[in-house]
């Protein structure tokens, strides 16, 4: 890691992960990256949220994931901010000089928000919006530009739409959270 790299004095990241643009990563208060990640985007972590062992976010320096307050990706996610286009591209990484080679991506940032939950093992797919309240189930598969309702549970491979998250709930863990940081 750079100087560059911004991580808050209270964030916990581990020294056996893999930054490939470490000048735009940025960890929130109380944060935690744990070992074995790999990062190639440009990446931030808001407060209070977790990336558990074994998650991968990649798709190269132009593309980003944002990660929101009171989030988290339990182990092994794979959040792909570009892929090829398994039918249509030649599959590989071209050296530089060569990207205009490739006819077919499929690219574009990754942003999930506050208070989601991503199930260990899951995929999630460029060009995706998780919002606000969001849980996704384990070894879940988003596809390219899923359409997400906040505060909703989703699983499954594909995936789909299990029930309603309690916003009622969450909220009060938050501010209980919130008002013991507040007295200090």
């Amino acid at each position: 890691m750079t100087a560059n790299t911004l991580i808050a004095p209270t964030a916990i990241v581990s020294a056996s992960i893999r930054i490939r643009h470490p000048e735009s990563f940025v960890v929130g208060e109380h944060s935690v990256v744990d070992d074995f990640c790999y990062f190639s985007t440009r990446i931030r972590v808001g407060r209070f949220s977790h990336i558990a062992n074994g998650c991968s976010v990649a798709g190269g320096a132009a593309r980003s994931f944002s990660l929101g307050d009171y989030s988290s990706l339990s182990a092994g996610v794979k959040v792909w901010c570009a892929s090829d286009d398994f039918v249509r591209s030649l599959i590989f990484i071209p050296p530089p000089g060569f990207e205009d080679v490739k006819e077919s991506l499929i690219t574009g940032d990754v942003t999930v928000g506050n208070y989601t939950g991503i199930g260990a093992n899951s995929v999630i797919m460029p060009d995706n919006v998780i919002p606000e309240g969001t849980s996704i189930g384990a070894l879940s598969f988003v596809p390219p530009r899923f359409a997400f309702e906040p505060w909703t549970v989703y699983a499954g491979a594909p995936i789909r739409r299990v029930r309603s998250r309690d916003r009622d709930a969450v909220m009060r863990q938050v501010r209980r959270l919130e008002e013991r940081l507040a007295r200090g």
